[in-house]
């Protein structure tokens, strides 16, 4: 097993990193606030469009988005300032990142930086997805301090249904 030092050099030491560094206990700043676990799939997903479900989880300065494409669902051509990273974990869909069409299946990944157009929609299939937002994505906030809320105040999972979590998020 290899310590990094046969690679190439990116650290002072010659190697590319280490496990020392990696878990280091010694703080380098103050926690930003406690930690916290969600269970997925007790989230409510909201429809933004019919066959696209929604999901999110909001991080101090980033965000995961748990989507789901059911067969036909479209999330049309956009742009938005936050950087994305697409991972598929079940199923395939169609990706067009600004013009570079592909089929994503389990595994694969899309980095899509900052203003680059990008859409996505599932043929016959249904899709999962997680959508990785740096920093949170500015039209999922509402629903994610909604859905945090919800956790936080003891509700059972799905409590209130997707009718009130739209309305939280300011979508309904």
């Amino acid at each position: 097993m290899s310590n990094g030092a046969d690679h190439a050099s990116a650290n002072e030491d010659g190697s590319l990193g280490n496990a020392a560094s990696h878990f280091t206990t010694e703080a380098g700043g103050t926690p930003a606030g406690p930690g916290r676990y969600v269970n997925v799939d007790g989230l409510t997903p909201v429809e933004f469009l019919p066959g696209l479900g929604f999901r999110p989880v909001l991080g101090q300065q980033a965000m995961t988005n748990f989507v789901t494409f059911e067969p036909g669902a479209v999330a049309p051509r956009h742009v938005h300032e936050e950087e994305q990273i697409v991972v598929v974990i079940e199923g395939e869909f169609t990706f067009d990142l600004d013009g570079d069409v592909r089929t994503m299946r389990k595994g694969d990944v899309a980095v899509v930086p900052s203003w680059v157009p990008h859409g996505a929609w599932a043929t016959d299939t249904r899709c999962v997805e997680i959508d990785v937002f740096a920093p949170p994505r500015t039209s999922l906030l509402k629903l994610a301090e909604a859905q945090a809320s919800g956790a936080a105040d003891g509700l059972a999972p799905g409590a209130g249904g997707q009718a009130a979590a739209a309305e939280q998020a300011g979508e309904g």
